[in-house]
């Protein structure tokens, strides 16, 4: 086992994987730029290491600095947590040439699952169903973009193949507007991700996202967790997420969840991993894999009992799996509200000082979070300040339960979106389970529209 691991990522996913480590014995270091250098996890730490300014692009996705910190600590294994450089294959090759264990799947793996393109056509030779589509990226020839589309039927979606975080997607409802959404599209992929290449889904008017979790070992060892579903987003960023997905039946869990870890067993997948896909008329249709631990991770160690990141810091040391799929119970159900610094309803962010943070507790309530009182929310990363995760004997349960947490939590001198994740809990459509990903959308839209329409154009 590892006995100093450097961990490249910042809020509350960097004290996660640290209190992970305390109790695994192992030392860890802790990265922050200078906008971080009062962080809870950077006091925590044995060590810590300023690797630049406050900008993401010379601090935590600064390879060099990364690299020379984990040199100098004498670390030897980095985790990159989620987000920044957790998905980024250089990232993961340039660890392993220096002499470190990367935290996650091998290089090699990243890169095939990080391009869309390529992970759809991995996924289908392992027997899992994609949203029809183009077979691979969108010709240049307009007619043949144009043919393609008509055949797959619309209303579709064209996505960047190198895309993430919700970004490089757009939707086109007619023929007259697909080749201008192509053109934007492939500028905006080239400006985002560095590469133009995108392609064309189906777009599902009322899908529900759904995705599995999986841990392998890379000795084609595999298990699934079970899946959560992840339905109520805003901007393609989810807020609130549960397991198990309700209104699926015993069958249909199993089915999903046998059929991720055999495609994760054929590929040599290794470490946490999660596979995603939309729900619709009964079928799982694949979208993208996930190739580190997700913000939801919480809810699945919530019903089952088992520490995802000691898991994944097992493997990368090179061990085997120790549970098989018959040791894995699934007990109760579990739901995660993620609370952000921003305007519960304009969504726009709040950045600045909180003057007043207490956490709920109570039976079956987790709160993950880096924030505290005084501290002071940077302007430069995402929004996410604490994770409040709830686990119940079932729904019923866990949602009274999430009600209580919520009401008990208080966050002043910013906005958060505590008030929007209260009036999710009282949503008839909500408490009846299986909402698809474009409701919560829709509610904002109708309530701005609303709210619009009693208040003075020039009121403030």
């Amino acid at each position: 086992m590892f006995e100093k691991i450097l961990i490249a990522n910042r809020g509350e996913i960097a004290l996660r994987i640290q209190r992970a480590c305390r109790e695994m014995g192992i030392k860890t270091v802790a990265v922050h730029s200078e906008a971080d250098a009062e962080a809870k996890y950077v006091r925590l730490a044995e060590e810590s290491v300023c690797i630049g300014p406050a900008s993401p692009a010379h601090s935590y996705l600064n390879i060099p600095a990364i690299i020379s910190a984990a040199e100098v600590t004498d670390a030897q294994a980095i985790h990159p947590g989620y987000g920044f450089l957790s998905e980024n294959a250089d990232f993961a090759e340039r660890v392993e040439k220096s002499g470190f264990v990367f935290i996650g799947p091998k290089p090699e793996t990243i890169r095939l699952m990080g391009d869309k393109i390529s992970a759809k056509k991995t996924v289908a030779a392992a027997g899992l169903s994609c949203v029809p589509g183009s077979e691979g990226p969108l010709p240049e020839a307009s007619d043949e973009i144009l043919k393609i589309a008509k055949a797959v039927g619309y209303p579709v979606i064209i996505k960047a193949s190198g895309g993430g975080g919700g970004r490089g997607m757009r939707v086109v409802h007619t023929e007259a507007a697909l080749l201008n959404a192509v053109t934007l599209t492939r500028q905006e992929a080239e400006a985002a991700f560095g590469n133009p290449t995108v392609y064309l889904e189906k777009y599902f008017e009322n899908p529900r996202h759904i995705e599995v979790q999986i841990l392998a070992d890379g000795h084609r060892n595999v298990v699934h967790l079970g899946e959560r579903d992840c339905s109520m987003q805003r901007r393609h960023q989810k807020i609130l997420e549960e397991a198990p997905a309700p209104h699926l039946t015993p069958r249909q869990r199993a089915r999903i969840g046998e059929r991720c870890a055999e495609a994760c067993r054929k590929i040599g997948y290794r470490g946490a991993g999660t596979i995603e896909f939309l729900y619709a008329a009964g079928e799982f249709y694949f979208i993208e894999m996930n190739t580190r631990i997700q913000v939801e991770h919480p809810v699945t160690e919530m019903i089952t009992g088992i520490d995802i990141v000691k898991e994944q810091i097992r493997v990368a040391a090179g061990e085997k799996l120790r549970i098989k799929q018959r040791d894995i119970v699934f007990q109760g159900h579990a739901i995660e509200c993620r609370i952000n610094a921003e305007h519960p309803y304009e969504l726009s962010p709040s950045p600045g000082r909180i003057t007043a943070f207490h956490q709920p507790g109570g039976p079956g309530v987790r709160v993950d979070s880096h924030a505290y009182q005084n501290y002071f929310v940077p302007p430069h990363y995402d929004s996410l300040i604490a994770k409040i995760i709830v686990h119940g004997e079932n729904r019923a349960q866990a949602i009274a339960r999430m009600r209580s947490a919520l009401s008990e939590m208080i966050v002043e001198g910013i906005h958060t979106n505590l008030l929007l994740h209260q009036e999710l809990l009282r949503d008839a459509a909500v408490l009846q389970g299986g909402v698809g990903i474009h409701y919560l959308t829709e509610k904002l839209a109708a309530r701005n529209q609303i709210a619009g329409a009693v208040e003075p154009p020039n009121s403030k």
